[in-house]
């Protein structure tokens, strides 16, 4: 019985972490404007326009998971730029007390990334997540192909397999 609800629990997670379509309707990032790092509005549908492969990841400075991943697909992200022309985007939702912390961070991390802010967290509550890290990945057309929360060691490697085949459909 026990065997049975699990498995039955992670044929929903499964299934909960691909967002390909819901209904016939695909996924998409919303209308919604956040800011960069000096403070200016960005509309975040820019990312999803520009025919990219893009990786959403949704962080905070508090959050030592988001950090571990971060780093750990920092290791990976130049030659997935190279290979597979992808794009990070990495959005902070600390609140405007710690923002000053985010950019020093990001300098010393070494993170070449898309830095933006979600301080008020508009864009975390129109993409109705609850937690971070949340990784959102956006195939060339914009739509939302999959989405993951938490990170454990590797994952990165999975969010690679399906940029991977995201480039070999192209």
């Amino acid at each position: 019985m026990k065997f049975t609800k699990l498995i039955l629990l992670l044929a929903i997670f499964s299934i909960s972490t691909f967002a390909t379509a819901q209904n016939g309707v695909k996924k998409t990032l919303p209308d919604v404007s956040i800011k960069n790092l000096d403070g200016e509005s960005v509309n975040i549908q820019k990312y999803a326009q520009d025919g990219k492969i893009t990786v959403i990841s949704f962080w905070a400075t508090w959050c030592h998971p988001c950090k571990r991943e971060l780093d750990a697909i920092a290791d990976l992200y130049p030659d997935w730029q190279e290979e597979f022309d992808v794009e990070l985007v990495a959005i902070t939702i600390d609140d405007a007390r710690s923002m000053r912390k985010v950019k020093p961070m990001v300098e010393t991390k070494g993170w070449e990334y898309t830095v933006l802010s979600d301080v008020n967290e508009d864009l975390k509550r129109s993409m109705n997540f609850q937690t971070v890290p949340m990784t959102f990945l956006l195939d060339q057309e914009g739509n939302i192909v999959y989405e993951h929360n938490s990170y454990t060691p590797g994952d990165e490697y999975e969010l690679e397999d399906k940029i991977k085949a995201l480039a070999a459909k192209k």
